[in-house]
């Protein structure tokens, strides 16, 4: 059995997306997730509220499509993987931290509508290229093709120990 590191999250944007690229002009959109969990305390029958934040990070195409769509207070769904970066700061302290590397994102329809709108293709690989690493639905797809080197989610999405991500 592999090991599964797969989480989902819905809830509340907490600030708009930041859209960077990393030195080789590969986007990456940062935004924060506010994920509330109520209860009935059976003790004092009054609701109760715990409130966790998360650090959110989107590569490539999907990075830009979140730039352009989310803004702070949106609701919404977010499936990824956990993953812990580190490095040091200017004064040499170590410092890391656990973020959520988004596979997908999503509006929740609970209580709004979402109109979507479907980004055009470049070329059968995908925007550049190097294949967006996802299936788009109704599409003739590629027969399956061996991962890239390094991995990473999105396409490689993921960087080296000695390259910051922004």
């Amino acid at each position: 059995m592999a090991n599964d590191n797969t989480v989902t999250l819905v809830g509340n944007v907490t600030r708009d997306p930041e859209l960077r690229f990393t030195p080789s002009g590969a986007p990456v959109a940062n935004f924060g997730l506010a994920v509330n969990r109520r209860w009935m305390n059976r003790q004092t029958n009054e609701w109760e509220e715990q409130v966790s934040f998360f650090d959110i990070v989107c590569w490539r195409e999907m990075a830009e499509n979140v730039a352009d769509t989310l803004t702070k207070g949106s609701r919404t769904i977010v499936t990824g993987r956990l993953e812990q970066r580190s490095w040091e700061t200017q004064d040499g302290d170590k410092r890391s931290k656990v973020e959520v590397v988004a596979d997908e994102v999503g509006p929740s329809l609970r209580w709004a509508r979402a109109e979507v709108t479907r980004n055009e293709r470049n070329n059968a690989m995908g925007v550049g290229g190097q294949g967006s690493g996802r299936s788009v639905p109704n599409e003739p797809q590629p027969a399956a093709a061996p991962a890239p080197a390094g991995g990473g989610g999105q396409g490689g999405g993921s960087y080296g120990y000695d390259e910051e991500p922004f």
